[in-house]
């Protein structure tokens, strides 16, 4: 087992216990990197996690008047602390501390100098493609240094003693992150040297190696006194029934989930509609709460991807999938697992449970994991951009999110820096630089990359569906009293652009979340299809038309567009795909009173949108309508002109005459909705 060797002192006086200084040779740092039971071990006074990136500085919080200036400021790529004769200092901390992860989305041939402990000599001065390239040992081990869809990233543990200093050199490049812990005074750390010893450079290797080799298996091997029950259950639907019922002072080292995708029908629906949930100690509220697929690190549906706590597999001779978790869930008295089924029909599954007794002497959270939408959200002026990942009150540990994204129309969704609040801060200690560097990747590239700490399981070419995780394992986010993870979110629910999450973290025994279950089921399942729509009164909703004859392309009758917008009666358009000049589409047109009438149509207009002719029982109806437009939206209602109409059925034909010069292949018709208003 790889376990992480640590000498702490307890010192105990007349009116408190304080924690004297524990010790950590370079071996034990590199341990942590596979290290998941260690993020149970409660954080001491004084620890803490932080990172300095090159976020746009116009970013303030004045203390004076209480509010924040420039929140939104974007330009992330040159942010300095100041500069020095030719140098730039991207980065100043306090020891003792140890770097954790460097990012960067455009490192360049400029030198990027680390200055540890108040040496003359830099420890380190590479060009900052360097640091990512893996041509400069010890930087070159693939699984801790790594591309990831245009993202530099670096894992290699960097302690300090006393201080650490980053200075950057000219044509260094563009944005960077530098995300570290700092430690209880009197900590004893090394000062990082590249020239590493035998040892250390072996620990090194043995973590690269089985994170290279062994990903998807339990980081913490075989632990004495572990056993595994395996559960088939099945829950029907409304129901809910428990998986397992484990007593006595234990944590949960694996959680494994095995299905048949064949069986789920709707993947994407029926993991949210079952839901995973986790009590400790009989506590009042489950700890663990989240729909079975987005627990496991990805959402919607099945996405096989291998991390170091997540991931689903597959089985090439079943064709079953094992989701896999090994996050360490310690517990004092009892845990309950249950699995709710909030769908209708029933689902089978089999369950893996390993558990081990708890080590002796260590002071342990409890893990918890909980699902969200829209919860807690910032209100006040600008910080109504920061989406909250996690809020909580309380002492624990942050370990990482599961990001579901939802914008179907594309545009750019993330742009949005994170920034993590700790103990009551008004300023973060934490700023980013985007949405998708914080995830480890660069320049929204919606190529898939499945790595250590950091995942892209989904990308429907930002624009559809997105899922990224990533997983704080060694940078986690120690906190004594509060903690807010937020994200920017530029596009808000109505463009639409939704968010959903799993904030994944340790807290003390006995302190709770402020998360609750969501519900109804639509929520979680249907939250998506929910935007609003308007009904136009008196209208002929265009979809519900009756086609009588086209004369090429696709007429395919019905098209959602709420996803676009509100601004569509009923919510939807009718579809005529790729026709040409000259192509007719005629349609029926109900009448129900004898009069005379004015014809108005709305449409939709986008920059792929055909020019058309209206005509009525044959006869042309008011001038061509051309619907192009940068940007997709409604023409609103378009008068064709007045008509003595009989009641019962007419021909509506649409004839598609051109296009706008200006157009983008503009083969498309989308009508909304027909109005016939009496004039008489």
């Amino acid at each position: 087992m790889r376990r992480l060797l640590l000498t702490v002192l307890l010192v105990v006086g007349s009116a408190a216990t304080a924690q004297a200084a524990a010790k950590y040779t370079y071996v034990d740092l590199a341990k942590k990197l596979t290290d998941l039971q260690g993020l149970a071990v409660l954080p001491p006074p004084g620890e803490k996690c932080a990172q300095q990136s090159s976020y746009d500085r116009a970013s303030k919080y004045d203390e004076k008047t209480g509010k924040y200036v420039g929140w939104g400021a974007n330009g992330d790529a040159s942010g300095i602390i100041r500069t020095e004769g030719d140098t730039e200092v991207m980065a100043e901390m306090e020891g003792p501390g140890c770097i954790w992860r460097i990012w960067s989305a455009a490192p360049n041939e400029g030198h990027v100098k680390i200055y540890l402990d108040g040496a003359a000599a830099p420890a380190l001065d590479l060009p900052f493609t360097g640091y990512f390239d893996g041509k400069n040992a010890p930087f070159n081990y693939p699984s801790i240094v790594h591309d990831a869809s245009s993202g530099k990233n670096s894992y290699l543990p960097i302690p300090f003693q006393k201080s650490c200093k980053i200075v950057g050199e000219k044509g260094w490049g563009g944005f960077y992150h530098f995300t570290y812990t700092t430690y209880p005074k009197g900590t004893v750390l090394p000062t990082f040297k590249r020239e590493l010893a035998p040892e250390e450079l072996a620990e090194l290797a043995a973590a690269d190696k089985f994170l290279v080799e062994n990903l998807g298996t339990d980081p913490g091997g075989k632990r004495k006194g572990e056993k595994t029950e395996i559960k088939q259950v099945s829950v029907a639907g409304s129901a809910k029934v428990t998986v397992a019922q484990l007593t006595g002072g234990r944590a949960i080292t694996t959680l494994k989930v095995t299905l048949d995708p064949k069986s789920l029908g709707d993947a994407a629906r029926t993991l949210r509609e079952v839901v995973l949930q986790i009590t400790w100690d009989g506590d009042k509220n489950p700890s663990v709460w989240a729909p079975l697929g987005d627990f496991f690190g990805t959402a919607p549906g099945i996405n096989y991807y291998k991390s170091l706590p997540m991931g689903m597999v597959e089985d090439s001779a079943t064709g079953k999938a094992t989701f896999y978790s090994y996050w360490y869930m310690p517990f004092g008295k009892a845990a309950s697992i249950e699995l709710v089924n909030d769908g209708k029909e029933s689902f089978p599954v089999e369950f893996a449970i390993t558990h081990a007794p708890l080590p002796r002497g260590a002071q342990l959270g409890r893990f918890h994991a909980k699902w969200h939408r829209d919860a807690f959200l910032n209100t006040d002026g600008e910080r109504a951009l920061d989406w909250p990942m996690l809020k909580t009150d309380g002492r624990g540990r942050y370990c990482g999110v599961a990001l579901s994204i939802w914008s179907p129309r594309g545009g750019w969704w993330g742009e949005g820096d994170e920034k993590f609040f700790v103990d009551g801060e008004k300023f973060p200690s934490t700023f980013g630089t985007g949405s998708e560097d914080y995830f480890g990747y660069a320049w929204g590239n919606g190529t898939l990359f499945q790595k250590v700490y950091h995942d892209q399981t989904v990308c429907e070419n930002n624009a559809g569906n997105i899922s990224l995780n990533r997983w704080h394992i060694t940078d986690n986010g120690p906190f004594q009293t509060s903690f807010e993870a937020s994200i920017e979110k530029y596009w808000d629910n109505k463009h639409p652009c939704q968010y959903a999450a799993v904030a994944y973290f340790y807290l003390a025994p006995g302190q709770a979340d402020p998360y609750q279950p969501v519900t109804p089921v639509s929520e979680r399942t249907d939250y998506r299809t929910q935007l609003k729509s308007y009904k136009e009164p008196g209208v002929l909703e265009a979809e519900d038309l009756k086609l009588v004859e086209v004369s090429g392309g696709m007429f395919h009758g019905k098209l959602r567009m709420v996803e676009w917008g509100d601004v569509w009666s009923g919510g939807c358009c009718n579809w005529w795909e790729r026709p040409r000049v000259g192509d007719k589409a005629t349609l029926t047109l109900p009448v129900k009173d004898a009069g005379k009438y004015e014809v108005k149509v709305q449409f939709c207009k986008s920059r792929d949108c055909a020019i058309v002719q209206m005509y009525l029982d044959d006869r042309k109806l008011g001038d061509p309508i051309d619907p192009f437009s940068p940007e997709m939206g409604a023409t609103g209602p378009v008068s064709l002109g007045t008509r003595d109409l009989s009641a019962g059925e007419h021909k509506l034909t649409i004839e598609v005459t051109g296009a706008n010069e200006n157009s983008n292949n503009a083969r498309q018709v989308r009508m909304d909705y027909v109005k016939l208003v009496p004039t008489s």
